[in-house]
């Protein structure tokens, strides 16, 4: 039964996030700790559903030219190798916990900010710093490595503080920058332990999730406002931190 209700709830939120440009990690992770799977499959499997949602994310932005490639190579040269590096980090499932509420916290408030911002749909571009957005790229592909959330949540709301894009310029920038360290950090993560899980029903997650994902980023979005949509999703992720935070605390 556990299983199944994860399942529905991964597909939920591969629709959504995918309507965003993000891929679902940090709240694949938080879920799958919260239904208590094995430690060591947890950020493998919130990987490669990222890797699946924003596959056709990042092929939908490329068709529509919307992602700002010299933007993402700058933040990519730094994140691909430190996301590679974060998964091969060896931390204690304590340690991977705490780290994963305080990302999520962080993403959550960083998204409502955004979202509340007068022009939020349209920010004004302006030149950016190149070794400012390598920094960046560098510890978020950490982050991402370690904990299995992709980034791109931690992404964005920076790119419209620093006006690098405009909206739509963002959301696909940082699909593409999700997918690229979710490969590498999936293979970091497999490399210090592998993968292995004793429920074979797991494999059906990857599955609902390509559906979620192609639903939302072709249809969701035409329905909701970009708004509505980061609200919507900053609620889901500060509502998996605090659960996180109530479990570890032993409250429930």
């Amino acid at each position: 039964m556990q299983i199944f209700i994860l399942a529905i709830a991964f597909f939920c939120v591969a629709l959504i996030y995918s309507s965003v440009g993000f891929g679902g990690g940090s709240s694949y992770t938080a879920l799958l700790v919260l239904m208590g799977v094995a430690y060591n499959s947890i950020a493998p499997i919130s990987l490669i559903s990222n890797i699946i949602v924003v596959s056709g994310n990042s092929i939908n932005y490329a068709r529509s030219k919307a992602i700002d490639f010299p933007l993402f190579t700058y933040l990519a040269i730094a994140s691909v190798p430190m996301a590679f590096i974060g998964g091969l980090v060896p931390i204690s499932k304590n340690t991977f916990i705490w780290l994963l509420i305080c990302a999520l916290l962080l993403s959550g408030v960083s998204l409502l900010r955004s979202a509340f911002k007068k022009n939020y749909d349209e920010p004004q571009s302006r030149p950016t710093n190149p070794s400012l957005l390598m920094l960046i790229g560098g510890i978020l592909g950490l982050i991402a490595g370690v904990t299995g959330i992709g980034g791109g949540i931690l992404l964005s709301p920076i790119l419209y503080q620093i006006r690098a894009a405009n909206s739509k310029q963002i959301a696909a920038t940082a699909s593409l920058f999700i997918l690229v360290n979710s490969i590498s950090g999936l293979i970091g993560q497999l490399q210090k332990h592998g993968f292995e899980t004793q429920n074979k029903l797991i494999y059906l997650l990857p599955i609902l999730v390509l559906i979620g994902g192609q639903i939302g980023n072709r249809f969701a979005i035409k329905f909701f406002t970009s708004k509505n949509l980061a609200l919507t999703t900053a609620a889901l992720v500060i509502i998996a931190a605090v659960q996180l935070f109530l479990k570890q605390i032993k409250l429930i």
